[in-house]
């Protein structure tokens, strides 16, 4: 039972990894209607600005801020003046634009600051606490804590506030959303740019755990895609969800099923998504869309 329950907390942590990411992608689809690939990416370019300033004796907590800021900047300049090109024509173009520029940022982080492992500072201490046999560490509390604090400030924002019904009707309909006299441009700026924020956060809690190099988050996208999928694209709940599940039944497959074990736990959150797209395709707490014709 021990080691069960060992498993199902490590998994947990790790699921807020993922969650971290997957949250910035429901962000950005919430205000534009696209699935941004170069999340990961722009997180990374901020926890890069962070740790560049902490090497010039930025206190920890301030140089996160200053990479937050940041990435609200670059991620509305990045809506302005390169993804408004493409957002309301073909959607496929769009995305393999956001693949592009992955790939861009990727290159520009290798490039100015070497492909090198670098250690990053964590904001919270490294200890551990035991109970009942199970050992978590501090900065795992301290992540799990900060994404489902995020999770409720983002399920209010959409919900709750006039600049998340705003960025809703933009993403569904900007046409309409014009007519009724909402600043379209400006508001998918601001979508972009909290997503990019959102986004830093993710960066400076995955970065102490990972280390720090231009692809630390390849692999978190892939699974923060997939729990975006399972969770559902509207609902930000879902996804944080979502992403618990997959840490958790991966770490229990690759301890409890033999012909998994750790090579094939990848394989996991890709049957979940099988299932659960056969069974309920817009994710376990998405909402079914409707469409008239």
């Amino acid at each position: 039972m021990g080691t069960f329950v060992q498993l199902v907390v490590d998994g947990l942590s790790t699921g807020s990894v993922y969650a971290a990411i997957a949250l910035a992608i429901v962000l950005v689809n919430q205000a534009t209607g696209l699935i941004n690939f170069a999340q990961g990416g722009m997180a990374v370019l901020a926890a890069y600005v962070a740790w560049a300033l902490t090497n010039r004796g930025v206190p920890l907590v301030l140089a996160i801020l200053l990479s937050i800021v940041f990435s609200f900047v670059l991620g509305a300049v990045v809506e302005r003046y390169l993804m408004r090109r493409f957002e309301r024509g073909d959607p496929d173009t769009a995305v393999v634009v956001t693949i592009g520029l992955l790939t861009l940022i990727t290159g520009v982080a290798g490039w100015l600051w070497t492909y090198n492992n670098q250690s990053f500072p964590s904001l919270f201490p490294l200890d551990t606490v035991s109970f009942l046999g199970v050992s978590v560490s501090i900065r795992s509390i301290g992540t799990t804590l900060v994404i489902v604090v995020v999770m409720a400030l983002l399920q209010a924002l959409f919900v709750g506030t006039k600049l998340g019904l705003a960025l809703r009707a933009v993403a569904i309909n900007p046409q309409s959303a014009s007519y009724s006299g909402l600043p379209v441009g400006r508001l998918l700026m601001v979508g972009w740019g909290l997503a990019a924020a959102l986004g830093a956060v993710a960066g400076a809690l995955v970065a102490p755990q990972l280390t720090l190099t231009p692809g630390m988050l390849d692999n978190a996208l892939v699974y923060a895609l997939a729990a975006v999928i399972l969770g559902g694209l509207t609902s930000p709940v879902g996804v944080v969800v979502a992403a618990w599940i997959i840490g958790v039944l991966e770490n229990l497959a690759a301890v409890y099923v033999p012909f998994i074990g750790y090579d094939l736990k990848v394989a996991v959150p890709f049957i979940l998504i099988f299932v659960v797209l056969i069974v309920r395709p817009q994710g376990l707490f998405g909402r079914k869309t409707v469409v008239r014709v």
